[in-house]
């Protein structure tokens, strides 16, 4: 039994110099047999197997990897914190997304005015009240800290929530603009499978930080992270604009009106569902506050 363990982990582990061998032996190999071989080489059945072999190599080292860039990380004392701190976490996502949003909201308000663009104007609406939000939420935590003052909390947990209503206007008017003017963004060559890649990750982290951020008890907490979700739903309905139309054809059209629709109605609900229940769920809580004095 220890001799097949044994054995087991050195076909899991090779060593580096292997794996980093086979990694490129693998893709030349592939790359033969999909582009040049005959059906019947004996090259391609071992492309298949070395590619497989390595494939799961590099997978069983991914976590040896993991925690040897962790514990480098930690190294570095503004890494560490960063890494361990949330509050610090979540106070210096909310900055770099404020200066972000602020640019990318003067950008569109300029351009909208320049060359009297609804659809740019539109856009910088929508980024200008997003600016404003996380501003709101900065300027209390320069006051007081996460879940310190929950009455003023719950106060910018609700007017965030009442921000999101003009914003779920802005989000109405650019799905009208998309299918009515034929509106949307253009990547250049492979850029949009780098948008692609990008928007699906801050989706993802922001649907799983609304859930895990839950069980901290801090208004402020949550509502930065509805904000962020609902940046990445605008993310996401710009994707699939820009997706349809640069692998989309002219027959399409009744295609790409029907899902440019349902997204855009979809995402327009989440929102307003969003702001109706942060306004009801911050009153309450503010009465159940005002009651217990």
């Amino acid at each position: 039994m220890k001799r097949c363990r044994r054995l087991l982990n050195k076909l899991l582990f090779p060593g580096i110099p292997i794996v980093l061998l086979g990694i490129p032996l693998s893709a030349a190999l592939l790359i033969y047999a999909f582009g040049y071989a005959r059906a019947d080489d004996p090259l391609v059945y071992l492309s298949y197997v070395l590619s497989f072999y390595t494939l799961v190599i590099v997978c069983a080292r991914i976590p040896r990897l993991a925690r040897g860039v962790s514990a480098l990380l930690h190294r570095n004392r503004s890494l560490h914190r960063y890494l361990t701190d949330l509050p610090f976490r979540i106070r210096l996502s909310l900055y770099l997304s404020l200066g972000i949003n602020l640019l990318y909201a003067g950008m569109k308000l300029f351009l909208g005015f320049y060359y009297r663009s609804a659809w740019f104007g539109t856009f910088g609406v929508y980024y200008a009240l997003l600016t404003l939000m996380r501003l709101l939420l900065l300027r209390h935590l320069r006051r007081n800290s996460f879940g310190e003052a929950l009455r003023s909390e719950w106060r910018q947990y609700r007017l965030c929530g009442a921000f999101l209503i003009p914003m779920t206007i802005s989000l109405s008017g650019m799905v009208i603009l998309v299918l009515t003017r034929n509106e949307g963004f253009q990547y250049p060559g492979y850029l949009i499978y780098v948008v692609a890649l990008y928007t699906f990750y801050a989706a993802i982290t922001a649907v799983v930080q609304l859930i895990r951020y839950r069980k901290y008890q801090s208004p402020v907490m949550m509502a930065a992270k509805v904000i962020s979700l609902a940046s990445a739903l605008v993310s996401m309905l710009s994707l699939e604009t820009a997706m349809l139309s640069q692998f989309g054809t002219s027959e399409d059209g009744a295609f790409r009106y029907t899902m440019i629709a349902a997204t855009g109605v979809g995402v327009c609900m989440i929102v307003s569902g969003a702001a109706v229940f942060m306004i009801v769920h911050g009153s309450r809580q503010l009465s159940k506050l005002r009651a217990d004095r």
